[in-house]
């Protein structure tokens, strides 16, 4: 018996976050409404990641066109087909909808096709459509091209480790540490597990003798080495705790042999602060500067979508929504207890300086795509914010002498189609993991270090 193939329904905002997607459900049959095609129009003219997926979304349906009839139906290279679906006008919806609605005459379609005996599926990220759906018995699924674990699940950039008290003494003198003198302990547990270390990957190494006895490494692929930067204080600031003292060393080496970092943290962690003063540390303090300038890039959801409409210059467009880098700029420059500035005026003129001088700069991620970004050390602030496409953009955009720094709370999501599994900064971090060019760390809530309030309120909240 011939296996049912299944049909699934794509709605506009599937295709606006993924392009590709019609490629993503094997040999079965794909139909896109005709109303989908009307808002995907009103998008393709827009200078934004929506813009520039709504054209690669035009030109491969354009593709298709040229063989054969979209009405009916066109073979996709996987066996299936897809199809533009111009009917069913006058499916019959509950009175309190308004069938001119767009979202409405995409469940019009399914209805439609389910009436007719096809094993429908609607692909939607809107999750109040697919509720309506299910109102209508329709099967509704979000879109998913890639997804991260689970946050529990995900990678860390650090673990916990024991070792005899002799090969922790020989560690603290400098000689390294083999895989195999490492005893894994899972939080809570008394079993002793084996590990597979991920290259880069940072330890907490422990006396078995003795648990508060320890000492910082990390394993470079072959073994356990001590720390080299863990004395440093970049730009007058001092490590307050391990995870702050891993992100020193991952942000201190050259771009050379760390040209991704990727810092994960809840408020008050010290991310973006750090980032900041390593990299006015690098462009400030070092003989031979290794970078041109620092960027600054956070994204914010509105103003990626509507910059374009806004009145200004750029910097003057994106200048409130780079208010939390400010604040960590007025913190660093007046850290120095001995000269600290006597006016709000002085503090302000000082930061102004490192704009003016070009040492500092900011952009909205709109305006990164297309660019090669050459020598410079990039900040990507709030980048769980980023759909794994834009992240990926960024990434494959760094050229010669270019460090990024990706830094956020996957807890923390403001895009409505993005969440703790599908967003860029937990796509960029299990896509990286085990890289030798990239290096991760997350930092827990016990090395919040902005008030006790702010701890207190990451851990209850």
């Amino acid at each position: 018996m011939k296996k049912l193939k299944k049909t699934f329904v794509l709605d506009t905002n599937v295709l606006l976050h993924t392009p590709y997607a019609i490629h993503s459900f094997a040999d079965n049959k794909i139909v896109i409404p005709e109303v989908v095609l009307e808002e995907l129009d009103k998008f393709k003219k827009d200078n934004t990641e929506l813009g520039a997926n709504a054209r690669q979304v035009a030109r491969l349906i354009d593709g298709l066109r040229e063989k054969g009839n979209l009405n009916k139906g066109v073979k996709l290279d996987n066996g299936g087909t897809l199809r533009i679906e111009m009917n069913f006008h006058e499916v019959k919806l509950p009175e309190s909808w308004v069938g001119s609605v767009n979202d409405n005459r995409i469940l019009k379609v399914c209805k439609g096709l389910h009436e007719n005996g096809e094993k429908v599926f609607l692909i939607s990220k809107d999750v109040f459509v697919r509720i309506k759906a299910d109102i209508l018995g329709i099967t509704a699924q979000d879109f998913f091209a890639e997804q991260a674990p689970v946050y529990d699940e995900q990678y860390r950039g650090r673990l916990d480790v024991y070792t005899t008290e002799k090969k922790l003494d020989d560690f603290y003198n400098n000689s390294g540490l083999a895989p195999e003198d490492l005893i894994y302990l899972p939080h809570g547990s008394n079993k002793i597990e084996n590990i597979e270390l991920v290259t880069n990957q940072f330890l907490i190494i422990h006396s078995c003798s003795n648990e508060k006895q320890t000492a910082l490494g990390r394993f470079d692929g072959k073994e356990i080495v001590p720390l080299n930067f863990m004395n440093e204080h970049p730009f007058g600031v001092t490590p307050r705790n391990a995870g702050q003292k891993f992100i020193q060393e991952a942000l201190m080496m050259d771009a050379e042999k760390a040209p991704l970092v990727i810092i994960k943290g809840s408020a008050g962690t010290a991310k973006t602060f750090y980032s900041l003063a390593v990299g006015l540390h690098k462009m400030t303090a070092e003989r031979n500067k290794p970078y041109r300038k620092i960027l600054v890039c956070r994204p914010n959801v509105k103003l990626d979508e509507d910059i374009g409409f806004l009145p200004g210059t750029e910097q003057e467009k994106i200048a409130p929504f780079l208010r939390p880098v400010i604040d960590n700029l007025e913190v660093l420059i007046d850290n120095d207890e001995s000269e600290r500035y006597e006016s709000e005026k002085e503090l302000k003129d000082k930061i102004d300086e490192l704009f003016d001088r070009k040492i500092i700069n900011t952009e909205a991620i709109a305006f990164i795509r297309g660019r090669s970004i050459v020598k410079q050390w990039v900040i990507i602030d709030e980048a769980q914010n980023l759909t794994p496409k834009q992240v990926k953009g960024i990434i494959t955009r760094a050229g010669i002498g270019t460090k990024i720094i990706l830094t956020g709370d996957p807890e923390q999501i403001d895009h409505p189609f993005l969440d703790i599994r599908t967003n860029g900064l937990s796509y960029a971090a299990e896509k990286m993991k085990g890289s030798p060019l990239c290096f991760q760390i997350t930092l827990t809530d016990e090395e919040c270090e902005r008030s006790d309030l702010a701890y207190e309120g990451a851990k209850r909240m």
